[in-house]
Parts: C-alpha cells; sequence; structure tokens
C-alpha cells in the first residue's frame, strides 16, 4: 500500500532541525540532482570530496553544493545522509559512514536510495541501526523539474523524509512494508524498465552466432517490428550507464531470487549490459547494430 508524502509521523523518534545538514554520498548525474532538490529546505547540502573526479566536482559546483574535506566529516557533520552511488558500492559506503560515526550519540538518519536488493538494504540497517535508516528507490531520471521521477521511501522514519522533498522536482511517496519495501520495487520495476529491453540485445547476438541475422530481420519487418528502432531505444538509454546497470541487475536478481521467483531475467540483463559496457563502438555495431544501422 501506497500513500502521498505525508508531515513526519508523531511515532517518529526524528525532529530535524529546521534546516538540517543534508550530506549527499556522492554528487554523480543523480545525486547532484538529490541534492538541489533539497537546497531549499536544508542549512546546507555538502558532499565528500576527497577521492573524487575532477567531473564530480564541477558537477557538485553547478548544483551548488558544498564541499568537505572526506566522508568522515560529512558523517560528523550531517543530519541525513543519502547514499546515491553505484550499487555494488552501497554496502561498502554505508560501511565507510558506520566507522565515521563511531560512538556519536545523535545518529543521522541514512537513506540507502540505491537500487539494491531488499536483504542489501536490510544488511545496511543492521549495520547502522534499523530506526536510522530509510530505504529508498529513485524510478525516474534525475529530477530537474516535476513530475518524472518518484522518490519511493519505506521505513519508520521515511515521513521525515517525505517531508524533506515536498515541493521538490522528486515527489515523494511512502510504502509500508518496513526497510526492504521500496528496494523490492525498485527490483520488480526494473524488470520492464532494464531487464526487458536487453532481450532484444541477446536475440541479435544469437542470430548472428547463427548466420541467421538477416531473416531474422526479414521476419521481423514482416511481423511489422521495427528492429533498428528498438536496438536504437535500448542504446539510447544505455549508452554511459550500461557498466551501472550490471549490478543493479545482478541485486534485481538477487531480490527475486529472495522471493523464490526465477531471477534469470536479471541475470542475463546483467550479463547483457557487461558486454555492452566493455564494447568499443565498432564491436557494438558489428555485434547488436547499435547506431550502426541495420542488423
Amino acid at each position: 500500500m501506497s500513500e502521498p508524502a505525508s508531515e513526519p509521523s508523531a511515532q517518529s523518534q526524528y525532529v530535524l532541525p529546521g534546516r538540517p545538514v543534508i550530506g549527499i554520498l556522492h554528487p554523480g548525474v543523480m545525486g547532484a540532482a538529490v541534492g538541489s532538490a533539497l537546497k531549499p529546505v536544508a542549512g546546507a547540502v555538502i558532499w565528500a570530496a576527497a577521492g573524487r573526479s575532477v567531473t564530480t566536482s564541477k558537477r557538485a559546483e553547478l548544483a551548488d553544493l558544498v564541499g568537505v574535506p572526506d566522508l568522515p566529516e560529512l558523517a560528523r557533520r550531517a543530519d541525513v545522509i543519502i547514499s546515491v552511488c553505484p550499487p555494488e558500492a552501497a554496502r561498502d559506503v554505508a560501511e565507510q559512514v558506520a566507522a565515521a560515526l563511531g560512538d556519536r550519540p545523535e545518529r543521522p538518519l541514512y537513506v540507502d536510495a540505491n537500487a539494491v536488493s531488499p536483504a542489501t538494504v536490510r544488511g545496511i540497517a543492521e549495520l547502522l541501526g534499523p530506526d536510522h535508516v530509510v530505504d529508498g528507490a529513485i524510478i525516474g531520471p534525475p529530477a530537474w523539474e516535476p513530475g518524472r521521477t518518484v522518490l519511493w521511501l519505506s521505513g519508520a522514519a521515511s515521513p521525515v523524509v517525505a517531508g524533506l522533498f515536498e515541493g521538490s522536482p522528486f515527489t515523494a511517496r511512502l510504502l509500508d512494508g518496513g526497510v526492504g519495501a521500496a528496494s523490492g520495487l525498485k527490483a520488480c520495476f526494473a524488470l520492464q524498465s532494464k531487464a526487458l529491453p536487453t532481450i532484444w540485445l541477446a536475440m541479435v547476438e544469437a542470430a548472428r552466432a547463427f548466420g541467421v541475422q538477416d531473416a531474422l530481420r526479414d521476419e521481423l519487418t514482416r511481423t511489422g517490428v521495427d528492429l533498428a528502432a528498438a536496438l536504437d531505444g535500448v542504446d539510447a538509454r544505455a549508452t554511459g550507464k550500461a557498466w551501472r546497470w550490471v549490478g543493479e541487475m545482478q541485486e534485481a536478481g538477487d531480490a527475486l531470487a529472495g522471493v523464490g521467483v526465477p531471477d534469470g531475467f536479471s541475470r542475463a540483463a546483467a550479463e547483457m549490459y557487461r558486454r555492452m559496457a566493455d564494447a568499443d563502438p565498432v564491436d557494438r555495431a558489428n555485434i547488436w547494430g547499435l547506431r550502426g544501422g541495420a542488423v
């Protein structure tokens, strides 16, 4: 069951300062959009500069985020920490935050907004304390204007986090079910948004191996399927992101396996995105026809 974002629950132990300090780990394309969306309600939106690339630094500067020296400094200062990182790094980032917090008596809210399995985010909640962790799932592109992107939230303190996004380009919605529910939703949604499109890649690669690519193209055309458009659609969405979607599809596979649903769809999608990420542009055109014309 979902419900619109609301004011923080009276039962929540969290009463944030009027303008909380919010830490973003890390300001990639999505993280920068999240940080920018929170600036109107924050005393400061900070990010950890140590070890980050020049591109990340410029992105954070354009979003008007405040750099602090490193992750331990961010963890010490923040009232809310939002993790937006590659799925395979989510646990490591949480462990770094836990180490940085040490014995700090007032624990910040930690929002794991990564495309991870329910088991992964529950492990993070065990690490940082279940009452201190909110499970987040972003569905849609980096939001710079309202109407396209939803942030689903679950966990005891999710109403507090939803309140921070009120009026922002991200539409916050709440889920029952506790930590893990939002990540479960993301894994299910990813079956159609990311796993299903890779069937085109697998089909074309197999047709080439069998030497039937021309016959396949003819049959698809005869039955009204525009293969070139389908492949261009995959390429347009996945270019520059395929490497990241490998981890997301593996986590989605873990999510499905955890509830007894066949996970091969997501595992296969992870492999196709890995091949796509590893291929140079010429190979991409030769194997799948991506940006290279018909099969």
